[in-house]
């Protein structure tokens, strides 16, 4: 059997995982991940991204980092902050093809002290 065609071509998971207030690791929502999440679904929409799907995710256990989001099918996971951090992705990644590197995390991550 074939697989059938993916239903996008680029699908992000953006974590709004809120914990308790003063949760030892945090969370994305405390840091602001659904404003930025809401953020990067109007850019991309207004750049006329095709096939491109942005999604709220649940925990993605990478809390002490985030807001954390990670873009399908490469599995490239990035930690952002600002706006400006979600327009650099949208357009070096989703556009281009690139990586923002200073934003990617490798899976032994750890956050600054």
């Amino acid at each position: 059997m074939i697989d059938p065609a993916p239903f996008y071509r680029i699908h992000v998971f953006a974590c709004t995982n809120r914990r308790p207030d003063g949760h030892a690791r945090g969370s994305c929502a405390e840091r602001g991940s659904e404003a930025l999440r809401d953020y990067m679904k109007a850019r991309a929409k207004e750049l006329g991204l095709k096939g491109v799907r942005i999604n709220s995710a649940g925990c993605l256990d990478r809390c002490e980092l985030g807001p954390v989001m990670v873009i399908y099918p490469e599995g490239v996971w990035y930690a952002y902050r600002s706006s400006a951090d979600v327009d650099e992705i949208l357009r070096v990644h989703l556009v281009e093809g690139g990586r923002v590197e200073r934003l990617m995390l490798q899976p032994d991550a750890r956050p600054a002290v």
